[in-house]
């Protein structure tokens, strides 16, 4: 694992700079929605926008009134980073976890670029946090914590000084900490959100996800490795997993084998994408076998695009 000052360099020249002109710049624009502090309640006048009238005080005025408001000059963003044991797993470019330290560490730059604040989550093997704070030093800190091995053997047991073990737990804990409109960035692989077999919808990191998305811009990065997607047909294969320990023997020359595994990721994928269109959050993917660039500056576009 690189050392948190070592990556932030590496970071800033080999992705920041070719991203510099077309993200950065406009940064704000693209990722913050209208952020806006009520000032006042004043009369109409001539040439107000007829959207931002308040019809409640209107009624019981009888004169019209329109919100005024204020821009918020301080910016702060959070960062939601998933530890959990099933992020130490990669077969291409770099491990699930280590590109998760990418994307926060690229984050890191853009916002100390811009003086605004930084604070972050960890939750699941290695969980903490790092209030928020402005400038390169903070980027550091940041990654520094980001940087932590995990405290537990097992990730289903939290380091007692949290307790933010699920992404369920990181989630309350962001909703009940941050007071101010900020953005979030949820950074994680979701293995822990798919479909409960009783129900057929996510767990219960959905409600707490919407209830965030509610006061706050919140953008979700799924972390994925290509090998999750497709069972490979090797022959008889013991597959453990990383969150809970228990194994399993799978013949993965059966076509119904993999079929069903297929079945399972679809189900996962579908399930995620719901939950993540009813809270009105928008999705960045990132694989590890792939450059992070191209996915930020499509995503980036993506969101440009819908800015009124």
């Amino acid at each position: 694992m690189e050392l948190p000052a070592e990556l932030l360099r590496r970071l800033e020249f080999k992705v920041v700079r070719r991203l510099d002109g077309f993200l950065f710049g406009d940064y704000r624009g693209v990722f913050y929605g209208p952020s806006l502090d009520l000032a006042e309640v004043r009369e109409y006048q001539p040439g107000d926008e007829v959207r931002r009238i308040d019809w409640n005080v209107t009624a019981r005025s009888g004169r019209l009134h329109v919100r005024q408001y204020r821009e918020e000059r301080e910016l702060t963003t959070w960062l939601l980073v998933d530890t959990s044991a099933s992020m130490n797993f990669g077969t291409r470019r770099t491990l699930k976890r280590e590109l998760a330290r990418e994307f926060a560490g690229v984050a890191a730059l853009i916002i100390a670029r811009h003086g605004d604040r930084l604070g972050a989550i960890t939750f699941g093997a290695a969980a903490g946090m790092a209030p928020p704070r402005r400038g390169r030093a903070q980027a550091l800190a940041v990654m520094t914590l980001l940087s932590r091995p995990a405290a537990p053997e097992r990730a289903d047991t939290a380091p007692p000084e949290t307790g933010i073990a699920t992404l369920e737990a990181a989630l309350t804990r962001a909703g009940r900490l941050l007071r101010r409109r900020s953005l979030v960035f949820v950074v994680s692989d979701f293995l822990d959100a798919g479909p409960r077999a009783e129900e057929g919808r996510p767990d219960g990191w959905a409600g707490a996800l919407g209830r965030l998305a509610q006061r706050h811009d919140v953008v979700a990065v799924r972390v994925s490795d290509p090998a999750e997607r497709t069972l490979p047909d090797v022959g008889g294969l013991r597959v453990r997993d990383p969150e809970t320990g228990e194994e399993l023997w799978l013949d993965t020359s059966s076509p119904d084998v993999r079929a069903a595994h297929a079945r399972l990721v679809g189900e996962r994928d579908v399930a995620l994408r719901r939950a993540l269109r009813a809270a009105q959050v928008d999705l960045l993917d990132l694989d590890t076998g792939r450059d992070p660039v191209g996915p930020l500056l499509r995503f980036a576009a993506a969101r440009r695009r819908q800015v009124p």
